[in-house]
């Protein structure tokens, strides 16, 4: 997967007052890399996430202060996945008054409120708690450039994993009404839409859902123990993946899996489906579906 996607360089100026430092961890998970963000104008900046702690980032992260002749004041932590988070002791070393940022912080963290903003020269963030992808992710608005920060609920390929479908689906759709601009995803190059990508994403959400829906009304074709034929419109979430993902690389289903199993779950809070013994899934008799 990651010989398919564009090639970013490790440190790039995507505009006068952000320059995004690759952490140095390509993966068919993580894209290109983790992207970090320099963040402002002047000789105190915004850093917002730091890798997982690669041997590229830091000498990259160096150079960069150095030709800016900067250092970093606050670094923000989108959410605690480890290829967000575990470039903090490196960033430490460089700058060892940094402070720390991060929604339900750890030690040697301060708390990110939701609404919260943090200023440097060129620079206004506004913190926004957009849960889903994780309990704590936070994404940030950046009022000079109409622009957003995404973290991991929007990436620049492909679409995103979540913890809760529902409540990733509020906050994209919080996220939608935030900017005008453009996107500044944890993975993946800058989005020119940030409105446009997410009102994708919610679309395939919902489509996705759709195809889930129309799959446990079909009915599937099973043999028993004694080699009878027989029917039942009852699913496992890998039957499910192989027919909705059909057409994708089957060593993407095991991933493909925990969204249709966040799907699943969904529908049941929504009182559409039934679970069985087994793991097995069906409608509801009498859905309104």
């Amino acid at each position: 997967m990651a010989s398919q996607l564009v090639h970013l360089p490790e440190v790039e100026r995507l505009s006068p007052a952000c320059i995004r430092i690759l952490g140095g961890n390509p993966s068919k998970f993580s894209l290109q890399g983790t992207n970090t963000y320099l963040v402002g104008t002047g000789p105190r900046r915004l850093l917002i996430d730091t890798g997982e702690g690669k041997p590229s980032w830091q000498p990259a992260l160096k150079r960069v202060l150095e030709e800016e002749k900067a250092t970093v004041q606050y670094a923000l932590l989108t959410h605690w996945h480890p290829d967000h988070t575990q470039g903090v002791p490196q960033l430490k070393q460089l700058v060892p008054d940094v402070a720390v940022y991060k929604c339900a912080p750890g030690p040697d963290q301060l708390n990110i409120a939701d609404g919260q903003v943090f200023e440097v020269d060129g620079a206004t963030l506004t913190a926004v708690h957009t849960p889903g992808h994780t309990t704590d992710h936070m994404a940030f608005v950046f009022r000079e450039e109409d622009a957003l920060f995404t973290g991991d609920n929007v990436l620049g390929h492909g679409t995103a994993v979540f913890e809760d479908l529902g409540i990733y689906l509020l906050s994209l759709a919080k996220m939608e009404k935030l900017v005008s601009g453009r996107a500044y995803p944890g993975h993946g190059p800058v989005l020119p839409e940030a409105r446009a990508k997410i009102a994708e994403y919610i679309s395939h959400r919902h489509q996705r859902e759709l195809q889930v829906i129309e799959t446990l009304r079909s009915t599937k074709d099973t043999h028993s123990a004694s080699g009878d034929a027989g029917a039942t419109n009852a699913w496992t979430p890998m039957e499910l993946v192989k027919i909705i993902y059909r057409d994708v690389p089957e060593e993407l289903h095991i991933p493909a899996s925990y969204g249709v199993i966040q799907i699943l779950k969904k529908l049941l809070a929504e009182d559409k489906v039934v679970s069985e013994q087994g793991d097995r899934w069906r409608l509801k008799e009498k859905s309104n579906l």
